[in-house]
């Protein structure tokens, strides 16, 4: 992310403090001033124009994103042009294996989950259209820097590090980078309880004609419910198969 050469203060401090409100679900004034190194009146002032523009809607004494955000959102989803292309191929591919399936892109060397789509047996997580995660310990993420250059994951891990989520997150960059070479070879990536434990993910990445990854498609389920044979043989198919005609409608129609 490039540092602006005359940044702007007031503005710094009016997007932390919607991190704050989205990150805890709602806060006050008090919380969030002990989050941020200014004081009450000045957090107040911030809320109370938030709220004015309808980007902040009060409920009692706690703050929670307004729906104004829903539109910028929404619009900026449809500016991307591998979410018109991917949308339908995300929904049948989880109509036809019932879990969650996602779709990620990269920015500034993170992941943001750009659309989700919930078959039947769909599971239940944290994620959510528009979160951002770090791309070492999804297969969304790792199946994206397979299929960059070498400078770019480089930068990113510089940037980013590797930190560790669960017991199972890869932390050594050397044996993240023969992970990155097994994905190029197969063309797949596998999260391996990475980032959250109890679920795994088969991820595939959806490239350009130079064969530089754009985005990122996955099937996420739960370990105890999804065995061995079919998360290895079945889903991989799936996923891959998915990713092809997303490319092919991407780079070609």
């Amino acid at each position: 992310m490039a540092d602006p050469k005359y940044p702007v203060r007031t503005v710094g401090r009016t997007f932390e403090i919607l991190e704050i409100i989205q990150e805890l679900d709602g806060a006050g004034v008090s919380e969030i001033a002990a989050r941020v190194d200014i004081g009450k009146s000045a957090v107040h002032n911030h809320l109370t124009t938030l709220e004015n523009y309808e980007y902040v809607d009060k409920d009692g004494d706690e703050y929670h994103i307004g729906l104004s955000f829903l539109g910028l959102g929404a619009y900026a989803r449809n500016r991307t042009p591998i979410y018109d292309t991917a949308q339908s191929q995300v929904d049948e591919l989880a109509d036809e294996t019932g879990e969650l399936v996602n779709l990620l892109v990269e920015k500034n060397g993170k992941g943001i989950y750009l659309y989700q789509s919930k078959g039947e047996n769909a599971v239940e997580l944290d994620t959510h259209e528009g979160k951002r995660v770090r791309l070492h310990c999804t297969g969304l993420g790792k199946a994206i820097l397979a299929f960059r250059s070498d400078e770019t994951v480089d930068e990113i891990i510089a940037d980013q590090g590797l930190p560790e989520l669960t017991p199972q997150t890869i932390t050594d960059r050397d044996t993240f980078d023969a992970e990155l070479e097994e994905i190029r070879d197969q063309r797949y990536a596998v999260d391996r309880e990475e980032r959250l434990n109890g679920l795994r993910c088969i991820a595939a990445p959806i490239t350009d004609d130079s064969d530089r990854s754009i985005a990122a498609i996955s099937v996420a389920c739960p370990v105890h419910r999804v065995g061995d044979d079919r998360f290895y043989e079945d889903l991989p198919e799936a996923v891959l198969g998915a990713a092809n005609v997303i490319e092919l409608e991407y780079n070609y129609s």
